[in-house]
């Protein structure tokens, strides 16, 4: 069992002594003279450290009687990174928390789709959190709770099951016990002055929120958005007016989201169909963004090596840009193989027109959803314009995604899963490392085949030969996947013609 940060006292009495903020979602702190929890940066004076206990998740201090800071508001913190670094049983139990799995098919479906008994998930997510998945779950709904109540004028009852109460009445008590206030308080507090780090900041026109998420610093946006905005797939994606926007496909409809990097925190403008659907959306877009990293553990063991260093010193916080939706980026990744980026979004773009659902867009430019696996299916590979090997490696992956024997969701485990794809015709290891870095979130996926690499590799002195580059990178591990970013930033055609 893996122990996480709330269990080295010392360390925490120190954050905590200095609010910084950079531990934020690594642990909470407890106070027992008063009853409440805070994110580590709290603003409020240090209590004495005999009066702090630390726990390593909201839902953990909500087991123990603690209610939310209303300060500091502890529940908007970033999500730890821990669940986005490890592929274990704890991890990826969490990761399908955050994509409402539990609310949507209870416990016995998260249990069902990590391969584990009930039991066993119920232990071990209560050995290392303190919390079971119930309870974990509970706490997302409170906080999807809270921020309805506050940013919209949605009625109580259906705010309750947009966020996956079962009564009014659960949604009133587990509000007032997370955040001693009732619902109907907590939306009369909201013209007060916002504390800072909120995640909240309003609505538009109905069905449209406006949030703030926020991230640990430094987060540097410009292969980020760039590489978003670069690879964008007409009708699905765009950049307008310096926002990156996107059509979402979700468990309960779609939805539109704008994202636009600020110095402190991303604006999102998100349209909804349905309300259920906030919690995941959100989930998506923070792992779109790799939000939830922690960029000064990253760059501190990048900068060990000194060929590195000034690359991360020079524009230090690089994300890795990942994806909302699994399938379809692997969809694209077989599109762009050993082709330049206009071509592969020239081809997907095809696609979407021919296969994608219409969707409306107020501003006018996105029209699809990417096209899901079953229809993509049942496309008659004839009509593809493509090489036939091409063609065939196509089929073959989203006839395995569509009958589930290729499962790329945030719960599969990354070894298997990149050997499953290696395995499939015309599958290499660059299709599959990039599928692994940018569709499983995989911190450590290399790619020292791919030549944009080899060239910055060269130019930096270090080893071009993918072997040998794959042994100079092992002391960059576990995060030889923002290694490829920095890299990347040293071309000017970083993602043209890519390997297979």
């Amino acid at each position: 069992m893996q122990t996480g940060m709330h269990t080295d006292t010392e360390r925490c009495v120190r954050a905590v002594r200095s609010k910084d903020a950079r531990f934020d979602g690594w642990f909470f702190t407890a106070v027992l003279t008063t009853g409440i929890y805070c994110r580590p940066s709290c603003p409020a004076v240090p209590p004495k450290p005999g009066n702090m206990t630390f726990h390593p998740s909201a839902a953990a201090c909500q087991q123990a009687g603690f209610r939310a800071c209303k300060r500091c508001r502890p529940d908007t913190s970033p999500g730890s990174p821990e669940w986005n670094v490890r592929a274990d049983l704890t991890a990826r139990a969490m990761r399908l928390i955050a994509d409402g799995v539990v609310d949507r098919e209870g416990v016995p479906g998260l249990a069902a789709r990590l391969g584990y008994s009930t039991r066993q998930v119920e232990r071990q997510l209560l050995a290392e959190l303190g919390a079971g998945p119930l309870a974990l779950a509970r706490a997302q709904r409170a906080q999807t709770a809270r921020l309805l109540i506050e940013t919209t004028p949605l009625p109580m009852a259906d705010i309750a099951f947009a966020a996956g109460f079962a009564s009014i009445r659960t949604f009133n008590d587990t509000v007032r016990e997370v955040y001693a206030l009732s619902p109907s308080e907590l939306r009369t507090r909201v013209p007060k002055a916002r504390p800072a780090g909120t995640t909240a900041v309003g609505t538009t026109a109905a069905g449209t929120l406006l949030l703030r998420l926020p991230f640990r610093a430094p987060l540097n946006p410009d292969n980020l958005f760039g590489h978003l905005a670069a690879t964008a797939v007409p009708g699905v994606e765009e950049w307008r007016e310096g926002a990156y926007r996107r059509t979402l496909r979700l468990p309960y409809g779609h939805g539109i989201v704008a994202l636009t990097p600020n110095p402190d925190h991303i604006a999102c403008r998100l349209t909804l169909g349905d309300p259920r659907d906030l919690t995941v959306a959100i989930s998506r877009c923070r792992r779109l963004l790799d939000l939830d990293a922690d960029p000064v553990a990253v760059d501190d063991q990048l900068r060990a090596d000194p060929l590195l260093a000034p690359l991360v010193d020079k524009a230090p916080g690089r994300r890795v840009p990942r994806t909302v939706d699994e399938a379809e980026f692997a969809v694209r990744a077989v599109l762009g193989q050993q082709v330049s980026t206009a071509a592969a979004r020239t081809h997907a773009a095809r696609l979407v027109a021919a296969h994608g659902e219409p969707v409306d867009d107020p501003e006018g430019g996105l029209t699809h959803l990417f096209p899901s696996t079953g229809a993509l299916a049942a496309v008659d590979p004839e009509t593809l314009a493509m090489p036939r090997t091409r063609r065939t490696t196509f089929t073959t992956l989203v006839a395995h995604l569509a009958d589930g024997s290729v499962n790329l969701g945030v719960e599969c485990d990354w070894a298997e899963t990149r050997a499953r794809l290696l395995a499939l015709p015309g599958f290499g290891p660059w299709t599959a490392d990039v599928i692994a870095m940018r569709a499983l979130g995989d911190p450590d996926a290399f790619l020292p085949t791919d030549l944009g690499i080899r060239r910055a590799a060269g130019e930096l002195g270090l080893p071009s030969t993918p072997a040998a580059l794959t042994a100079r990178a092992s002391a960059w591990r576990p995060w030889r996947a923002y290694a490829v970013q920095y890299l990347w930033a040293t071309d000017s055609h970083p993602i043209n013609f890519l390997p297979v």
